[in-house]
């Protein structure tokens, strides 16, 4: 596979992705330096460092600070070019990437080969204990900075070699097809060797390639200001002079304030005021595909849920138009597929019957597989209302269709959900998310399916395709061994697909350029209106 920057230039698209969560004050009127300068609404990022985050809130930021060695072009989803020059490889093991000459920090540094392995490193290394090293396991050396007992034997990854400033060859433990896809995860940004003399301090203060820069401190839970870098010399020219993100605690304080006219974006217009937005807002309302996909995972640890019959009649049992309907006000798409429809290798109705409303085959199925007895506990975490809305729902057709009568709901602290989950304390059927990383099946699918996954789901055959998959030489090779893995998964149904999530994004008058897409949080291309 070979991806090179001319490829880039033709196919490269402006593009904006944030995800909003109390406001500030109104950006109308501004004067001086803040005529150029818009707001957008935020919930308060967890960590700036690039390997430290997967959270949508800190990557909005670290999208305007950072570029990462490649993008996702919006219209193909395939990989272009931004801080590397091309991404090659003639057995999809050992893989060379060539590094834009030019590029530098917003402090001056030169970004070279070395700024990528030093990121990459760090973020590796286990005791770092930061949130992105697991993208990390499939280089080699990984194992030695994340030893299973006792502390590691060194903090530099084997399968780096910086062979000059501007070439980083990458040995990974096995043929990856899917390598350069990954590299546009903010995981893979460079840092600077100044972060490294104290990266608590980095963590509040980054400092980044990209085509802005940090305008002051961060103010927690109030707001985070950027400015255009004069640094910065790539494709991604900021268009405006600054941003604020406003830090809200809710959507619907958000939305308040877009009304009002006191913030200029937010991405995350509540379902319940969507038609209302679209009413008053009219061309400044958009419904932009995503990634982010619900599930209803089952506890296959437990016999109760062992028979894969049992969890198709679920399936059929649940009607997620009429859910999609009531509770996201038709926003979201009820889903037969694993995967969510941008991806590459999605086909619309991969699930077949077995993701189609029919309570009368729903109850002969779940009749047939020995039905359930004792109390069903259907898990999800307080982190949106919405969640016990559509959890309510799922459980009164599961009464009505199967005949289920003791349904228990269990809410737990969103801070508490990921690690009750881990460590397999659920009793019953759980709501499961999973935000895109990158626009791939194998995103998808090994992450949730494949070994240690949250089910306790094995199959070899799945776990064999997934192998093939990622060997093969290339996207467009890999796209069929995926989906036979897909079709395995379906078969089985450990997780059942619901719904594809929608972004409802709304806009100010202040502002132009909007232009949303799955991929990409960058924020250059919108201007503020002059006068």
């Amino acid at each position: 596979m070979r991806v090179t920057r001319s490829r880039a230039a033709a196919l490269a698209a402006a593009a904006v992705m944030l995800s909003g969560g109390c406001g500030g004050s109104s950006s109308g009127g501004a004067k001086g330096a803040d005529a150029d300068r818009f707001s957008v609404a935020l919930t308060e990022p967890d960590h700036l460092t690039p390997g430290n985050t997967s959270s949508d809130y800190s990557i909005t930021v670290l999208d305007t600070l950072f570029e990462t060695p490649v993008s996702i072009d919006a219209a193909s989803g395939r990989p272009v070019m931004r801080a590397a020059e091309s991404v090659t490889s003639t057995d999809q093991k050992v893989w060379t990437i060539k590094i834009r000459q030019g590029g530098v920090f917003s402090n001056g540094e030169p970004v070279t080969a070395q700024s990528f392995a030093d990121s990459w490193n760090a973020t590796a290394y286990g005791p770092n204990g930061w949130t992105n090293n697991y993208y990390f396991a499939n280089i080699e050396g990984y194992d030695k900075l994340n030893p299973e007992k006792g502390d590691p034997s060194t903090d530099k990854l084997s399968g780096l070699k910086v062979v000059d400033d501007h070439t980083l060859e990458v040995t990974l433990t096995a043929p990856f097809s899917q390598f350069p896809i990954t590299l546009a995860y903010i995981a893979f940004a460079p840092m600077p060797k100044a972060a490294f003399a104290d990266l608590k301090a980095y963590d509040q203060a980054p400092v980044g390639n990209g085509p802005f820069v940090l305008d002051g401190a961060w103010e927690h839970d109030r707001q985070i200001k950027v400015k255009r870098s004069p640094a910065y010399n790539g494709e991604r020219r900021a268009k405006a002079g600054a941003v604020t993100f406003r830090i809200y605690a809710g959507r619907d304080t958000a939305y308040t304030d877009l009304r009002a006219g006191r913030v200029d974006l937010l991405t995350t217009i509540p379902p319940a005021s969507t038609a209302e937005a679209q009413r008053l807002l009219g061309d400044r309302f958009l419904r932009t595909p995503d990634g982010t996909m619900d599930y209803l995972g089952f506890p296959t640890f437990d016999k109760r849920f062992a028979n894969r019959d049992l969890r198709r009649a679920f399936s059929m049992a649940i009607d997620r138009k009429a859910i999609v309907d009531a509770v996201y006000d038709g926003a979201f798409k009820p889903m037969a597929s694993l995967l969510a429809p941008l991806v590459p290798g999605y086909r619309e109705n991969a699930c077949g019957e077995a993701c189609a409303y029919d309570p009368a085959k729903a109850k002969a199925l779940f009749d047939q597989a020995g039905g359930f007895s004792g109390t069903l506990t259907l898990w999800f975490s307080n982190a949106d209302p919405s969640y016990e809305q559509w959890m309510t729902a799922v459980a009164n057709q599961l009464k009505q269709n199967l005949g289920i009568s003791d349904i228990k709901l269990r809410k737990v602290p969103a801070s508490d959900y990921l690690s009750s989950l881990r460590e397999r304390k659920e009793d019953g059927p759980y709501r499961n998310n999973w935000v895109m990383d990158y626009p791939s099946p194998q995103d998808y699918l090994e992450y949730m399916w494949g070994a240690g996954n949250r089910m306790g789901w094995e199959n070899k055959e799945f776990d064999d395709l997934i192998k093939q998959a990622n060997s093969a030489p290339g996207l467009d090779a890999s796209l069929p061994l995926y989906q036979k893995a897909e079709d395995v998964a379906l078969a089985e149904m450990p997780m059942i697909p619901l719904w594809n999530w929608q972004n409802q994004v709304g806009f100010s008058t202040r502002i132009s350029g909007v232009n949303v897409t799955p991929y990409s949080k960058n924020l250059y291309a919108i201007s503020v209106k002059q006068g």
